[in-house]
């Protein structure tokens, strides 16, 4: 199938690419309007002279899209106006006035929210911030549309400290987020009676269905599954249950997404099959399909995830109206280009976006194929097939997007897909009915044992899907590079494989070849670096040796950095890892590196000496100060610093994290 042969594929292509080029190099958003403009006179001119079916007209119509992709991204981003709120504050400690527009799942350390600004210091304005409530000054939380008056400072959202670790300034960036603010017991009034939106109701009738769901007898577990796999709520899942989920390759079951809507979408189909024979039954049948899709959108929350699902089979539903399934590529893409025009272009830089899409797509090109390569007689056989068939089809999909972002791969995610897929929609079914049920007080004791041992047994497969470690592959190692030629390796094979010819056969080798030596390269180059870290984290000592493929880990509490080794380990591609305990100096080349504990005690210094404080010793630091080389006084854990050899000096740079490129004597 010639894919470039809808237009609707090329104007979202050209879409994306706008919305790339905008985020790549923020171009002035009056520049992009006042390009915008020309263009749309351009093809004025070319219409009125009867010229729009010339090549000139289609170049300049896609130079049109791709500013609309530009513009559309820029206008955005609320940072650039002058009455952001971070522009507009007059003073350290602004009076703010903000609207929660969303909850965050909580940590150990704090509860997070997002919320609108809607004034600042008298002055209407516009942006997002997140608000950050310790765990210590919580006596009550928010819900969706409170607003409330805070006086605080305002700061900007830290990248990492650590080298490799989740870049949340990043994530928060694409959401719209770029400044944040802390929450105590004095800093904040809450206002009586704020303005209610859509989504604040939506999240009020979730919010009153999760407190039916509470009142009737379900186990633990199994209530916060449901509440996952129906409302989209995940908070209160265990992080060894989701762990399970992942590990088994079904994490997917439990995001309220394409899958559940696609599924939902056959269900009130079938449902409402009846009425196609009524006058002007498909068209009543389409009104209430999508009445009742985005019905469930809402009692789900109205979260980006469903509202794109729902865009989405939106535009499935009209062409399966139209009668026009064949044009599924044709669906995506229109589903897509409205999603990113309309509803937000920063969803493109989710990862929940780019795996529902790679999914779909992948779907909808590859599973035909896999059904005409063997078609078996058996029904059961066949079943079985096709639901096999979808299952990898998706995993095709979306496999070089998951080892870039979660470098893992779960080899038995076909188990667990085969034993819980086809029922899910009976699942979900039957939870459906209970939600009305409960809300109506009608509810059947009968029925919730029923469903509670239901989502107890899928449970039960999912742990045991993901306990079988031997067939699960993890820290695997998978950058920018590999994740574009991945998808040149998948498609080009999925190419040949339509139809096998000797051209399409070398394209797949040469993509394989090219993907292979690129990863030898990297593992080549990841076994001549060397350097030594002094990394961040609060209470601890932690020092990363890393030399080749061997990483020594020396750190005084070893037991809190499981994330920031197994990070470190597959970003740089380690082999071996070793745990030692820190001493109180080190050899680099001609200078020495001593690190001063509570003890306070350190060695006679010369010129070619390192300080590093930790634990807070009691020491004259006037008198210490006189002896750094570098006269900077560090804290572990507080401030870090990056060394590097040029020549035969040892340059320095404050920086997130202390790297030195050369060799340490780390001797046992």
């Amino acid at each position: 199938m010639k894919l470039l042969a809808y237009a609707s594929i090329k104007l979202t292509l050209l879409l994306i690419l706008g919305i790339l080029i905008g985020y790549t190099f923020q171009i002035p958003i009056k520049y992009c309007f006042g390009f915008l403009l020309c263009c749309f006179a351009i093809l004025g001119y070319f219409f009125i002279r009867k010229a729009d079916k010339t090549l000139k007209f289609k170049l300049v119509a896609g130079i049109t899209v791709i500013f609309i992709g530009m513009f559309s991204f820029l206008q955005s981003q609320s940072i650039q106006y002058d009455h952001y709120f971070k522009k507009v504050q007059k003073t350290e400690f602004p009076l703010l006035q903000v609207k929660i527009t969303d909850v965050l799942k909580p940590n150990a350390f704090s509860q997070n929210y997002v919320a609108e600004v809607l004034m600042a210091d008298g002055k209407k304005t516009i942006g997002k911030i997140l608000i950050n409530q310790s765990t210590d000054s919580i006596h009550n939380t928010f819900q969706v549309d409170d607003e409330l008056f805070i006086k605080s400072k305002i700061s900007p959202i830290n990248p990492p400290l650590n080298p490799h670790q989740f870049n949340f300034k990043e994530y928060m960036g694409h959401l719209g987020v770029h400044h944040s603010l802390k929450l105590s017991l004095e800093n904040f009034t809450v206002l009586p009676n704020p303005s209610k939106t859509l989504i604040g109701y939506a999240q009020q009738v979730r919010s009153n269905i999760i407190k039916k769901l509470e009142n009737e007898d379900f186990g633990r577990e199994q209530l916060s599954i449901i509440r996952a796999l129906l409302l989209g709520e995940r908070t209160t899942i265990s992080e060894d249950t989701y762990s399970n989920y992942v590990d088994a390759g079904a994490v997917h079951i439990l995001a309220v997404s394409g899958l559940h809507v696609g599924i939902l979408l056959m269900l009130i189909q079938f449902v409402l099959r009846p009425l196609n024979r009524l006058p002007y039954g498909k068209k009543i049948v389409l009104f209430l399909t999508l009445i009742l899709l985005w019905a469930f959108a809402f009692i789900a929350g109205l979260s980006p995830s469903i509202i794109r699902a729902c865009a989405m089979f939106t535009f499935v539903a009209y062409a399966m109206y139209m009668n026009r399934p064949s044009n599924s590529f044709n669906i995506l893409a229109l589903s897509m280009f409205f999603i990113l025009l309309v509803i937000n272009p920063n969803l493109l830089f989710q990862v929940g976006f780019q795996m529902s899409y790679a999914a779909v797509f992948a779907i909808v090109w590859i599973y035909p194929l896999l059904q005409k390569w063997w078609f078996p007689k058996n029904r059961i056989i066949r079943y079985l097939w096709q639901l096999l068939s979808v299952s990898i089809a998706a995993q095709l999909g979306v496999l070089p997007i998951s080892l870039f972002y979660f470098h893992q791969f779960p080899g038995l995610f076909f188990i667990s897909n085969l034993l819980i897929v086809p029922f899910l929609g009976l699942i979900l079914g039957m939870g459906m009915i209970i939600i009305v049920l409960s809300l109506v007080e009608k509810s059947s004791s009968s029925l919730i044992w029923m469903y509670n041992e239901v989502i107890g047994l899928m449970n039960k497969i999912v742990s045991w899907v993901a306990n079988q470690e031997t067939f699960l592959f993890k820290s695997i190692s998978f950058d920018e590079m590999q994740l574009t030629l991945g998808y040149l390796v998948i498609g080009s094979l999925v190419f040949a494989f339509s139809k096998t010819n000797y051209r399409r056969i070398m394209l797949f080798l040469g993509f394989l070849l090219m993907f292979q030596t690129y990863t030898i390269y990297k593992e080549f180059e990841a076994g001549s670096k060397s350097e030594t870290i002094i990394l961040h984290q609060v209470k601890n000592s932690v020092l990363f040796d890393k030399n080749g493929n061997m990483l020594k880990v020396l750190t005084v509490d070893s037991t809190r950095l499981k994330r920031l080794v197994d990070n470190y380990i597959v970003q740089e591609r380690i082999d071996q890892t070793r745990y030692l305990p820190v001493k109180n100096s080190y050899l680099i080349y001609d200078k020495s590196l001593q690190i001063i504990d509570s003890a306070g005690v350190y060695l006679p210094t010369n010129t070619n000496t390192i300080f590093l404080l930790t634990k807070s010793p009691k020491i004259n630091r006037n008198v210490l100060f006189k002896k750094l080389i570098l006269k900077k006084l560090l804290r572990m854990a507080a401030t870090t610093l990056v060394l590097s050899q040029t020549g035969n000096k040892l340059v320095y740079n404050i920086k997130s994290h202390f790297i030195i490129q050369v060799k340490w004597d780390f001797t046992d």
